[in-house]
């Protein structure tokens, strides 16, 4: 029989993470999914123990970071962030530092959720900071890496994010037309991301692979 598994998850309440939350409470796999956030979730589950951290002391929390598979949907905009350092330190310092304690935790997969773009190299400050956060979680040597780099994600948001949502009705009717080396830059539903990440765990798979977005919807589906 296969052996039951311990997931955790970083960011359940976001776009991604709060229907891959439902997706681990509901899979066979896992006997138990740790919740790692700020605040509570308004939602109850024998398999779910909810840790509310302080993500600007995370080691103070090691002790209750234990898991197998480790999904981590952890990220925020500039604009909500309200600065380039604080953007920095939710998409890049909080990621990089959970990789690391959940690693010397003994996890063997680390899943996350990264962009379209991400390259530690480009001018451009966003897909930099996304690059800088593959590379260093790459360093650690996890048994099993998964890195999913999403085009414009497509699904109901708790927060407003108006430029995403003007690019959403703009490039939804355009998707279809984009075939061969464009399907990578189709918009991507949110549930299909998560549906791809619990997949790809499943596979156990060694070593490190990167997951373009239309390598992320054949897998999600």
């Amino acid at each position: 029989m296969h052996r039951t598994r311990t997931a955790l998850i970083a960011g359940a309440s976001g776009l991604v993470g709060s229907h891959l939350l439902l997706m681990l409470l509901q899979s066979d796999r896992y006997s138990q999914v740790i919740s790692v956030g700020r605040r509570e979730l308004a939602i109850i589950h024998p398999k779910l123990d909810q840790q509310i951290v302080d993500f600007d002391n995370l080691k103070k929390s090691a002790s209750e970071l234990a898991a197998d598979d480790v999904f981590c949907c952890l990220g925020t905009t500039i604009k909500k962030a309200g600065t380039k350092d604080a953007f920095y330190k939710v998409d890049h310092t909080y990621v990089t530092q959970l990789a690391e304690i959940t690693l010397r935790r003994n996890a063997t997969q680390f899943l996350v959720v990264s962009a379209m773009g991400a390259d530690a190299s480009s001018r451009i400050f966003y897909n930099r900071v996304k690059g800088e956060m593959e590379r260093d979680i790459q360093a650690l040597g996890f048994t099993s890496l998964h890195i999913f780099r999403p085009a414009l994600l497509l699904g109901e948001r708790e927060e407003h994010r108006t430029g995403e949502e003007i690019s959403a009705r703009i490039m939804k009717p355009l998707s279809m037309l984009m075939i061969g080396p464009m399907r990578k830059y189709r918009p991507i539903k949110a549930e299909t991301v998560a549906s791809a990440m619990l997949r790809a765990a499943a596979q156990d798979q060694k070593g490190d692979k990167v997951y373009l977005s239309d390598e992320i919807e054949r897998l999600g589906r």
